[in-house]
Order: C-alpha cells, then structure tokens, then sequence
C-alpha cells in the first residue's frame, strides 16, 4: 500500500536524493540509508553467530546502504557489563573467534551491496560494577564521577549508586591501555573486512565521558576546557588513523543528553559545540553521528537547524541525523510501541537544504528489515514493537 495514493514528482524527486551515491574516503556507498547501531545480545561469549549474520544480511537486502553494527566491545577489561541482555553476549572484537564471526557477518553484508562499520565501544562510568567478563574489574571514567545525581533519566533507581563518586580518577597508565584497546579493535576491524570505523562517544559512556563536564572535572592535558575534554577521544582517532590508514572513514557519534542526565549538554549555542567537535576533525573524523531523541528539533535558540546540521556547519565535514526517524517516539519515552511515521516532509526537506549527509534509522528497521525498499517508493512499512526488541528477526 502506498503512504500517499499518488507522490508529486517534487516528493519523488526528494526520496531519490537519498539514493545517490556518496563517497567517504574509500568507502564508495550506493544510498544514504543508514541502519543505526542498536544493541542485540545475541553473540554468547562474545562472538556474532550465523543468526547475527542473517539478521544484517537482511537489512543490507532490504535496501540499507550502510549498516553500523551494534555496540562492539573494545578489549578492555573494564569496557563492558551487564547491558540487560544476558551476561557476555555483547560482540567483542578482541578475539580470533570474535573476528571469525564479523568476518562471516561482513561477508553476507557485501554480498546484499552494503557496506558496513563497527561501532566500538566502552561503557566508562555506565557499566555496571560486578558484571561482565571481569566483574572484579572497577568501572573507570576520567574523574571517578558517575554524573550529577537527581536528573532526569530513565535508569533504575537500583542501579544508581548512592555516591556519584564511583572511584578513583583514570591514571595516565588506565587511560593509555583504553585508548589501545579502541586501537587494537579498529585493527581488528580490517582484519574482519568492516569498510571503516565508527566510535561511540555519546550517551554517558567512556568517551562521553570525557567531553562531558559532569563527568570530566580534570585539569590536566584531558580536561579544563571542552577542547581539553576532547582530547582523549581525539588521540583515540588519531591513533586509529594512523594503524588503519586514509582508506576507512570514521564516523563518531556524540550527544548532549546523556543516560544520567537527559537534560545534559556539551554545548549551549553552535561555537561551544565547534570547540567540542573541532578537535575530533581535525584528528580525522569523517562523519558525525549526531544522536538526538528527535532529529527534527533545533539544536540551539534562534538557530533552526538540527544538531546534525550545526556539527556539518561548524566543522565541514559530514554529518548523519538519527533520532525518531520513522518513529513517533523518542527510545525512552513512555510508550515506546511507537506509531510508524508517514508524513516524512521534515527529513526530506532538511536534508534538500544540506543540513546532512546520512540519514540513520533505528527502530523502524528493527520492525521492518525492508525499510529502505519499501521507504524509497512510498509504501507503509512494518510497525516497529517492543515486544519484538529482543527478537533477531
């Protein structure tokens, strides 16, 4: 069934745009749908299973140009706990077996004419203590701080810790082993196939840890000002740059809400936020990934555009919008079975005036592994459910 009995040629027009072809660095894309990363808990011990594969495949053969992979482990012993998906069965990278299982994963994803990046990925302050692979491990973040405590967030009463002061802060000896385990990953990543890198440095976990100000008070080389903040994901992309080479882009993904606090952010008007992302450029970010509840809102007062749109102004590079694109809802709203979105004129006509490059969609691909196909000529597509978001389907 069509969304609309007939689409004007201007309509027609706006959705083909999102089907040209886009080169970043030496990933040549054939859209500009991306399937966002979300989190699944289907790898045990760590290592993406056929089923994994099958469910990538899937959306790469449902028209999706690029695919960034759920969250991906680094090789830390502090990176990773409980997500609420079953001890150890968030993928790792760290491993030959893990590897073995992207490759197979890869394959299948280039084979339906997609590429595809993995989002690396080190929980910080977020993980919780006792959990995961090393559940004697402490959880670290730059200062020792989970964040300001009495905010706005979803989390569990139960897993909020009495004292905000959660340990002591990273050392420089702490803080060299995280930023090899992002690298050591990303090398792993092009001995599994993956077409580039993505970083995922929004949320409340490690990296946003750093930029944030309500979990970074240091004052040495990373922290006192949000330049400063940015250094520690900045050297992480560097060095990443450096051991896989200019062929693989990398994308990072920021937000300003972040789990602790929703009502959170790195920066209050367009120049605080070049000063946040101007170092991660200049270190060799390709692509920002500007996670939002709801992509069509302005980022600042007095200036229209989306967060997306103000990260592509203030740095000239590429910019991705994600956050309630085909769903109603934001992820943490109250009735997360969300109604599916017909009226897709916003995203249409913001990315007709360049505010981004990349659309990224979510949940809706979750509820409709044809999103892309059926998107493109105007069909209803598949509701997403929450009764289906622990389903590999």
């Amino acid at each position: 069934m069509k969304e609309n009995a007939i689409m004007s040629d201007e309509q027609n027009a706006d959705r083909e745009a999102l089907f040209e072809p886009l080169q970043i660095r030496g990933m040549a894309l054939p859209n500009r749908i991306v399937m966002s990363p979300m989190t699944r808990g289907f790898s045990p011990g760590g290592v993406p299973t056929d089923a994994v594969a099958a469910y990538y495949r899937r959306r790469a053969e449902g028209g999706a140009g690029l695919i960034v992979t759920e969250g991906v482990a680094v090789d830390h012993p502090a990176a990773l706990g409980d997500a609420g998906l079953g001890e150890n069965n968030i993928p790792l990278l760290g491993n030959a077996a893990a590897i073995e299982g992207w490759r197979k994963v890869v394959a299948g994803v280039h084979a339906s004419g997609a590429r595809i990046i993995p989002q690396l990925w080190h929980q910080g302050v977020m993980r919780k203590p006792g959990t995961g692979p090393y559940p004697d491990i402490p959880s670290v973040g730059p200062s020792g701080l989970w964040g300001p405590l009495g905010r706005m967030t979803s989390i569990e009463a139960t897993s909020i810790p009495a004292d905000p002061q959660i340990g002591d802060p990273m050392s420089e000896e702490q803080i060299e082993e995280a930023i090899a385990a992002f690298v050591r990953c990303a090398v792993n990543a092009v001995e599994a196939g993956f077409d580039g890198i993505a970083l995922h440095g929004g949320h409340g976990y490690l990296l946003d840890n750093f930029l944030w100000e309500g979990t970074n008070q240091r004052d040495d080389r990373w922290g006192g000002s949000r330049a400063k903040r940015s250094e520690f994901p900045a050297e992480i992309v560097r060095r990443i740059r450096s051991a896989v080479g200019e062929d693989l882009p990398i994308f990072f993904r920021f937000s300003q809400w972040k789990q602790q606090d929703f009502r959170a952010t790195l920066a209050d008007n367009p120049e605080e936020l070049r000063e946040v992302l101007q170092p991660l450029a200049d270190a060799g970010v390709d692509v920002f990934d500007a996670s939002v509840r709801y992509y069509n809102r302005a980022a600042f007062e007095g200036d229209p555009a989306c967060l997306a749109g103000v990260a592509k102004r203030v740095t000239g590079k590429l910019s991705m919008a994600v956050g309630g694109v085909g769903i109603n809802q934001g992820m943490y709203d109250r009735d997360k079975a969300a109604a599916v979105v017909t009226d897709f004129g916003p995203l249409l006509e913001r990315f007709r005036a360049g505010e981004f490059d990349l659309v990224a969609v979510g949940r809706a691909m979750i509820g409709d592994p044809n999103w892309a196909h059926k998107f493109r000529a105007g069909e209803a597509t598949d509701p997403y459910r929450i009764e289906n978001d622990g389903i590999l389907s």
